[in-house]
């Protein structure tokens, strides 16, 4: 485990992504988060498929605790309060308004704890013309204006993960991180404010610098064309991808790696501009190119030249990657009652060290009765986490 975090402690009431991913970065660094769900039926994402224990809840809500409670009840809310009077952070992920009807608002959690850092995501922001309506991941995307760049407009399609969720957690960890940071010099907690729409414009911060900059509108195609960037299929029908960017000594050395004289010889690819100017008449050439050898053939044959270059992996063969296994990224998941056996670990590495293992998601309401007896016992003290045997014992 990760401990740079430690001693932190956060009070998570996040469902779907969002919020759970921003608890999960926090807890990935060693921060004790224990995540509220509603009573009875949990974060919607644990039954995003069948039952309560999705792969995707398991994904974001890794070495959390869990307690259901019902805030309309006044028992659950002063438990909710007293974890919140201890807690350094609060993050929820709720519609702009609906904090307030349960008594989760900034206002009123500020004056319970003045050194709590709040941080609420939302998908539009706190207000405006857009702030009630609904949103979710692709949304999101699109109204960023980052779907229109990283789309082919003429297939257009959706790709990848849920990116807008998980980037909007990622920089709203990011902004709690500062302003745990900043309370260590002023000794005053934060409001934080982070929405999708927000996030998603910042990532998408280069092709805004281009239409600022100089005038053009990008689009989908533009970056891999720029970047000399190419997927093509092998004969074997699997992909290959490689970037060539602008240095030159990568398109020699593809030339080369190719045997594709022929290539370097044609006015229309003589040059980088030239090459960008006819990047679909030279994306054609090189699939012709790859179509003749496998892609175990064409893996081998550039592992002797210097080209930026890579098999467009699966899951199942990234999880076979020399590299990656070289990296230990995959870890067992300790505390497991049920689900997988092994997951992802952070991404960080502190002073050469990695977490070895990641605390397997809670099951629902797993730490509900450790919770609330150790509140019993100490209202005013934040409920220790015991050790792992001892909350899967009491959750089966």
């Amino acid at each position: 485990m990760l401990t740079a975090l430690n001693q932190i402690r956060v009070v998570e009431q996040g469902t779907f992504i969002t919020g759970p991913c921003t608890g999960m970065m926090l807890a990935d660094l060693g921060a004790d988060v224990i995540k509220i769900e509603s009573a009875g039926n949990g974060d919607p994402y644990r039954s995003f498929k069948t039952g309560f224990y999705s792969a995707h809840f398991q994904a974001y809500n890794r070495n959390k605790r869990a307690i259901g409670l019902d805030l309309k009840s006044e028992k659950d809310r002063e438990v909710f309060y007293q974890l919140v009077a201890q807690a350094d952070v609060y993050i929820q992920n709720f519609r702009p308004g609906a904090a307030a009807r349960i008594g989760a608002d900034y206002e009123t959690l500020s004056k319970l704890n003045p050194k709590l850092i709040y941080c609420s995501i939302s998908g539009f922001g706190p207000d405006g013309p857009y702030s009630q309506r609904p949103v979710y991941d692709s949304v999101a995307q699109a109204v960023s204006g980052f779907l229109s760049v990283s789309i082919d407009p003429e297939q257009p399609r959706f790709v990848g993960p849920a990116l807008a969720d998980a980037i909007t957690g990622i920089y709203a960890s990011l902004g709690i991180s500062a302003a745990l940071v900043e309370r260590a010099r002023t000794g005053k907690g934060k409001r934080i404010d982070i929405s999708m729409i927000e996030a998603m414009m910042h990532f998408a911060v280069e092709p805004f610098m281009g239409y600022f900059a100089l005038g053009e509108e990008p689009s989908g195609v533009d970056r891999p064309r720029l970047a000399q960037a190419f997927i093509v299929r092998c004969k074997d029908d699997n992909l290959f991808a490689f970037h060539l960017s602008s240095l030159d000594k990568f398109w020699d050395a593809l030339v080369e790696a190719i045997d594709g004289q022929a290539l370097a010889q044609d006015d229309r690819f003589s040059q980088r501009l030239k090459r960008i100017d006819n990047y679909e008449a030279l994306n054609a050439e090189l699939n012709a190119i790859f179509a003749t050898k496998t892609r175990a053939e064409w893996v081998e044959r550039f592992a002797q030249f210097d080209v930026p270059a890579a098999p467009i992996n699966t899951i199942p063969d990234v999880v076979s990657d020399p590299q990656a296994n070289h990296l230990d990224m995959f870890v067992p998941l300790t505390g497991r009652i049920e689900g997988a056996e092994r997951t992802v670990r952070p991404a960080f590495s502190f002073d050469g060290q990695h977490a070895t293992a990641v605390r397997a998601a809670p099951v629902l309401d797993q730490h509900s009765a450790e919770i609330r007896a150790a509140l019993d016992s100490d209202p005013k003290a934040w409920p220790e986490l015991k050790p792992e045997a001892e909350s899967v014992a009491a959750a089966q």
